[in-house]
């Protein structure tokens, strides 16, 4: 019999996941088109909280871990909530509640925000991650330990 493979500090894994909310309605799964993900474990394709709960999974194994929002995506941080002017929005890219623009930074690489808000010539746009705030539920599939 062929010991199976644990997942390290440094494998490199391939395998399906799951995000889902509190609800249980699904955020992102790679099931969904069959595209099982592949990265190397530290590189950064995923956070901390869900790299510690694939530490010590065996190839072949199948888990799911709730995590609360410290160990997920996150807290919401005031400071990435921010107040644009009505006025630089146009028809192309409209204030609309819900709406996530692309802002190009000064650097030229884009960060996505949410508008929450629009109180008369004032929109407020928020730069955290979506999820920020929600637990979830990582469901994953270890489909190969390399």
């Amino acid at each position: 019999m062929v010991d199976q493979k644990v997942i390290t500090e440094n494998s490199e894994v391939l395998m399906h996941f799951s995000i889902k909310l509190a609800d249980g309605s699904a955020v992102d799964s790679t099931k969904v088109d069959n595209k099982p993900a592949k990265f190397v474990m530290g590189d950064g394709s995923l956070t901390a909280g869900f790299e510690d709960c694939l530490l010590g999974l065996k190839e072949g194994s199948s888990e799911s871990f709730t995590l609360p929002p410290e160990d997920a995506f996150g807290l919401p941080n005031p400071d990435n909530f921010h107040y644009i002017e009505l006025s630089k929005f146009t028809a192309d890219v409209p204030a609309e509640i819900g709406t996530i623009i692309s802002f190009t930074q000064p650097d030229g690489t884009e960060l996505p925000g949410i508008v929450r808000e629009i109180v008369a010539d004032s929109v407020t746009v928020d730069f955290n991650h979506p999820l920020a705030g929600q637990t979830v539920t990582f469901e994953v599939d270890v489909l190969e330990v390399l």
